[in-house]
């Protein structure tokens, strides 16, 4: 009869058959019971399936087959512990718990049998492990060394909130693990109702867990939503939650468009090495066949850079005349694009870098959905659509910048005439500030350099009759046709090359009364070289043929500011009386320069105390000015915060630049025309931390009619979020509005609960009287799960004048994946778009 002998753990020390139990257990863990990466592999019975690794012995670093370090520390506790010697078994009973490397085991009870060098826990079996992984069981069976076993009622819980689960898994060679009958998620049980199954999880016969190669293989697959089954695969795989990239298939992406039919696309990713990889894209199309796409991206030391080319040999290219007829720019055989990125550091401060972009026609990236249209191909947010190819240099120290490029534009719209588009070769800002003072005061200095070359003129009409006859177009060959009367020049044809260099020194001074006084000078000098194609019209803008300009602008002035505070029981105010007076000679050479970078001008409360209010340096202010203005400011105790502006500019003498026309007439609409400006005005109040409202003024200085209003309100509380914004603008004939525009615009979120929101947001036209643009969507998140349905109404680029009806699906697991589908509703076309790797 066996004989069981019973030992408390204060004895255990002194017992040879507790140190062998010490022995096997430290064997086992550091044989990694169960590493917690998961890992699978067939069972010894199971038959084999493609794609799935058969096992194979694979040593450890040491070349070992997972043996024991024997330098292994490990601590053993328990309530009672039992040596059988006639069964040669050790037994640790109740509270078992195991320490070793950072992991834990803990079960009811842990028997060690000597004779098969198997381990057995059971009861409420738990083992964690030192990256956080947590393995659940109520059988932890370990035999062959101490590598291979079996686990009942498994629940393993990863450090990155991943769980499966099966009633059996089994464990092999150290690195594969087996679920039989097992689900995977990345969702937390519900914790009202633990049973219940997850928002969703993949089910499998058999998942298959390989912590060497980090892939997860799946057979007879199905995805469960809240325990339905939803989709259905009959073997698939993916890399593990820990794997940021790996070799193998993406998602599949099926599509839709009127001209390119139904089409599917499945990427193939290399993950050729730790710093750089290769993406394969085909996307196979009904109607026009294969087009090939791929991607390759390479890490340095000191940057990174991108190539991704795609091409098309299209077999039914006359399925696009439909939208513009028989001169579509998609009407041709083969279609393709070539793109590259990059940028490189040359040091701390320094930086290079590169975007490039060939296409063979402008429709092609939007037709067949190759890039995200204003992520990648609007650069300067401009609200167009283009790309830009361009390398540039940058550098930033302490006080200093300093930016150099070249940049060739490409118009993708149905709008664009590239002839019309500038090549800019280069473009150089400096600026600098001192840091020592001169002469008490602060000393700054900037420089521009640009040459551009165009080689069409870029006419727009400005009356209504210009506009409805084309009489700006570059069919009309009677220059008498593109006049000051009627157009303005946007772009000059020819070669246009300017240096432009500015200091400025500044100094204030506060007096006894605390009056602040600020004395300033500033010296501007450019010269320019052109060579103006002499076109039809253009010489009724520019003068045509080689010349050389120069100017030299100088101007000293002197700005005062004498704040008023005042401190009451319910809050302060300040009243702040601002005038500013600048003093220079007038203007020159307006008319001989073409106007490129300064083109837009709004007058309000932000450039009202400019010394120079162009925005660009082509154009730059003379005369003596008068700049005056008061600010109000109250701080309430308990009614938040109140700000307002009022303000005028007057000529006193010399030329006044804004009434002086230009190439595209900035200025002459701008408020600042006549020597006594338009008023300007801002209101701001925000009562608490929950409405803020903004508004700005233009009002004309004899009638004082509102010639601009801007109100912006928010709101935001702790479920929703509200925004409006009302806006009026006078019509600007001179530089090309003719009808007044106003609009309200508008937006909520609305937060149902802690995972479901909406959003709505439209503008409306109040001139036309119509809604031009809107947005519904609604949209669920939570820790694995997050879907988002959008309906869009915005502006159509590709062809048409219209607007763009789309409907966008999003989805995305996490761990897994995600897609989006994106249809449109006016042209029956629709792309599939998605990121991360996973199931779809």
């Amino acid at each position: 009869m066996a004989v069981a002998k019973c030992l408390r753990p204060g004895d255990a020390r002194r017992q040879l058959g507790w140190r062998a139990l010490v022995g096997a257990l430290a064997a086992t863990v550091a044989c990694c019971l169960f590493t917690g990466e998961a890992s699978a592999q067939f069972s010894p019975t199971g038959a084999p399936f493609v794609g799935i690794p058969a096992p194979r012995n694979v040593p450890t670093a040491s070349g070992s087959m997972g043996k024991p370090d024997p330098t292994a520390q490990m601590i053993v506790r328990a309530d009672e512990l039992q040596y059988d010697n006639a069964n040669h078994r050790i037994i640790a009973i109740g509270n078992v718990q195991i320490y070793y490397k950072g992991s834990t085991l803990e079960a009811d009870r842990v028997v060690y049998d000597e004779t098969t060098k198997g381990m057995r826990a059971m009861g409420n079996a738990r083992f964690t492990e030192a990256d956080g992984k947590v393995v659940h069981g109520q059988i932890i069976d370990l035999k062959d060394e101490f590598r291979d076993g079996f686990v009942d009622s498994l629940q393993l819980e990863g450090a990155d909130k991943t769980r499966f689960a099966a009633p059996r898994a089994e464990r092999s060679e150290g690195r594969y693990t087996t679920f039989q009958s097992g689900v995977y998620t990345a969702c937390e049980p519900c914790k009202d109702n633990p049973l219940k199954p997850p928002r969703w999880q993949v089910r499998a016969t058999r998942i298959i867990h390989d912590s060497t190669e980090k892939m997860i293989y799946f057979e007879d697959a199905r995805l469960e939503f809240a325990g339905v089954p939803l989709f259905y695969w009959p073997y698939l795989s993916t890399p593990d939650p820990t794997v940021k990239r790996k070799t193998g298939w993406l998602e599949p992406k099926p599509s839709y468009s009127s001209q390119y039919g139904v089409g599917y696309s499945q990427s193939y990713f290399w993950a050729l090495a730790p710093n750089y990889d290769f993406t394969l894209t085909p996307l196979l199309t009904s109607k026009q066949g294969l087009l090939l796409q791929g991607e390759w991206r390479h890490r340095l030391v000191n940057g990174s850079y991108s190539i991704r080319a795609a091409g098309i040999f299209q077999a039914d290219p006359g399925a696009f005349t439909g939208r513009t007829g028989v001169d579509d720019p998609g009407n041709r055989s083969f279609r393709g694009t070539i793109d590259t990125t990059g940028q490189f550091a040359l040091n701390n401060n320094w930086v290079w870098g590169w975007d490039g972009s060939i296409v063979t026609d402008k429709y092609v990236i939007q037709d067949y959905g190759l890039r995200t249209y204003f992520q990648l191909m609007d650069p300067f947010k401009s609200g167009g659509l283009e790309t830009v190819t361009q390398i540039y240099l940058s550098g930033r120290g302490d006080r200093s910048y300093f930016d150099a490029r070249a940049m060739y534009f490409y118009g993708l719209s149905a709008s664009d005439v590239q002839k019309q588009l500038p090549i800019v070769a280069p473009v150089i800002d400096y600026r600098n500030k001192l840091a020592q003072p001169v002469f008490g005061g602060e000393l700054s200095y900037k420089a521009n350099l640009i040459s551009l070359s165009r080689d069409q003129a870029d006419f727009d009409p400005i009356t209504q009759s210009a506009q409805t006859s084309g009489q700006c177009d570059q069919l009309t060959a009677d220059p008498a046709r593109k006049t000051r009367m009627d157009c303005i020049l946007r772009g000059a044809p020819g070669m246009y090359s300017r240096a432009s260099a500015e200091a400025t020194w500044r100094r204030t001074f506060i007096d006894p009364y605390g009056e602040k006084w600020t004395p300033f000078a500033t010296v501007r000098a450019d010269v320019a070289a052109l060579s103006i194609k002499d076109e039809t019209g253009v010489s009724n803008f520019l003068p045509t043929g080689d010349s050389t300009v120069g100017r030299i602008m100088p101007a000293v002035g002197l700005e005062y500011r004498y704040p008023f505070i005042s401190v009451q029981p319910w809050g302060t105010q300040t009243i702040e009386p601002i005038a500013q007076l600048i003093v220079r000679p007038n203007e020159t050479q307006i008319g001989r320069l073409p106007n490129e970078d300064a083109q837009s001008l709004i007058f309000d409360d932000s450039n009202l105390f400019n010394i120079n209010k162009f925005s660009g340096w082509d154009r730059i202010e003379g005369g003596t000015r008068l700049n005056a203005g008061i600010q109000y400011t109250a701080h309430f105790n308990q009614a938040g915060f109140f700000n307002a502006v009022f303000g005028q500019s007057y000529q006193l003498a010399g030329q006044n630049s804004f009434a002086v026309p230009d190439t595209v007439n900035t200025g002459l609409s701008s408020g600042l025309a006549s020597d006594r400006s338009d008023y300007v005005a801002r209101v701001a109040y925000s009562p608490d931390n929950v409405y803020t409202v903004i508004s700005r003024f233009l009002f004309d200085h004899d009638t004082f009619e509102a010639r601009r209003i801007e109100v912006e309100g928010r709101a935001n509380f702790d479920r929703w979020q509200l925004t409006a914004l009302y806006g009026s603008y006078d019509a600007q004939p001179e530089i090309g509005f003719l009808q007044r525009r106003q609009a309200v615009t508008g937006q909520l979120n609305f937060k149902f609960t802690q995972n479901w929101s909406t959003l709505a947001s439209a503008r409306y036209d109040l001139e036309t009287h119509q809604i031009n643009q809107h947005r519904l969507g609604l949209g669920y998140i939570d820790d694995c799960f997050a879907v988002s349905l959008n309906y869009i109404t915005d502006y159509n680029y590709n062809g048409t004048t219209t607007t763009d009806n789309k409907v966008l699906l999003i989805i995305n697991l996490r761990t897994i994946g995600g897609t989006s589908f994106s249809q449109g509703l006016n042209s029956t076309s629709g792309t599939t778009s998605s990121n991360g790797s996973g199931l779809f």
